[in-house]
């Protein structure tokens, strides 16, 4: 299923900013969720007015927190945000999709395969149950539950030192205020929300960090 009734266009300049092969990559992506996002229930019909700015690029707004060679894990990583655009930018990285549906698993591993992102990883399983089984230096979701809920899911598997890096809306503050009990009980060092101006959206990212105690 194609729906180019209402595809917002890739912003202009992509090739000079990511560099060719990245930006084809992303191209590549976005043409994907055209031709088969709706029709695997990934993406509704009204979201493609708004693939660019609020998906693809949105998932970038943790980019810059991402040490160079590092490890990281998305929670519910369902169509691919922000797992695999940051995967496109971020060659260097180890990256780990953790996904209960077997659709969106399905998906998942078909996007890694025809794109040829060969270091990402697709897991099947819910991020409660791979506790003491993988670990990273981050942890990513995104639109996957609010914090007080997805602490104890995600931080469990961010090591020591390392951060939960939350992508949020205007109630991330909010948030943090209702977790407070989840933010001790698993040793959160500190808290933070980040405004992220992403390359080529008018739109800002919410970022919520929180780092975790070294031991």
């Amino acid at each position: 299923m194609n729906t180019q009734r209402n595809v917002q266009a890739p912003p202009i300049g992509g090739a000079d900013h990511f560099g060719e092969q990245t930006w084809q990559t992303l191209l590549q992506f976005a043409q994907l969720l055209q031709d088969e996002g709706e029709l695997r229930g990934l993406v509704g019909p009204r979201e493609f007015g708004k693939l660019w700015d609020r998906h693809i690029l949105n998932s970038l707004g943790i980019e810059e927190f991402l040490r160079e060679n590092s490890r990281l894990i998305d929670v519910g990583s369902g169509a691919g945000f922000p797992g695999i655009v940051v995967g496109i930018v971020r060659p260097d990285l180890k990256i780990t999709l953790v996904e209960s549906m077997e659709r969106r698993v399905q998906w998942l591993e078909y996007v890694v395969d025809t794109l040829q992102l060969n270091h990402i990883d697709v897991v099947r399983s819910r991020a409660e149950e791979l506790r003491g089984k993988i670990s990273a230096d981050y942890v990513t979701a995104r639109a996957v539950a609010r914090l007080k809920k997805l602490i104890p899911w995600g931080l469990p598997l961010v090591k020591p030192g390392g951060s939960l890096l939350a992508l949020k809306g205007r109630q991330a503050g909010e948030e943090i205020d209702e977790a407070v009990a989840e933010l001790d009980r698993f040793r959160v060092e500190w808290a933070d929300v980040y405004h992220v101006k992403v390359w080529g959206s008018d739109e800002m990212t919410t970022v919520v960090e929180l780092r975790k105690e070294r031991k």
